[in-house]
């Protein structure tokens, strides 16, 4: 594998972990949401992900091999975003007859959203972030050092 490619790879888990963590965002900012254009409260989010193939991938060498008819693993091409979807369990119902969207017993349904699981989510995809900017780092310093040998 490349040194360009090892780069790839890292941009395409950072561009995913970006989106990971503006939909946890999402998710915390709305946590009290009881009516959405839908109708109903906010229902969570989560992104899946799946490894890009090679001609996801768009390197030039990807497209050439496909267009060649050649089959090379797809492992090591990176990562993408293949859904955002909607969790689908139920909320909590909390007792409030004043709150404009109680029913007819004073009872309001809630967002699915656990403050508390979204934090975790978001450590977690902050630190798979760093992981690969530090991954960056490390490969543009074996690059840099190639090529101080190489003088």
């Amino acid at each position: 594998m490349s040194f360009f490619g090892t780069m790839n790879i890292s941009a395409t888990a950072l561009t995913a972990q970006r989106l990971r963590m503006d939909v946890i965002s999402e998710n915390i900012a709305n946590a009290n949401t009881t009516r959405t254009s839908s109708g109903g409260p906010f229902r969570r989010q989560t992104v899946l992900f799946e490894e890009m193939s090679g001609v996801e991938a768009g390197s030039f060498r990807s497209r050439l091999d496909n267009a060649m008819g050649r089959n090379r693993s797809a492992a090591g091409r990176g990562v993408r975003v293949s859904h955002i979807v909607e969790d689908m369990r139920p909320g909590n119902i909390m007792y409030d007859p004043a709150h404009p969207d109680a029913n007819e017993e004073g009872y309001v349904r809630m967002p699915n959203v656990n403050i508390v699981e979204e934090m975790v989510n978001m450590i977690s995809a902050s630190r798979s972030y760093e992981a690969n900017i530090t991954s960056m780092n490390a490969t543009k310093a074996m690059l840099a050092r190639t090529l101080e040998i190489s003088r």
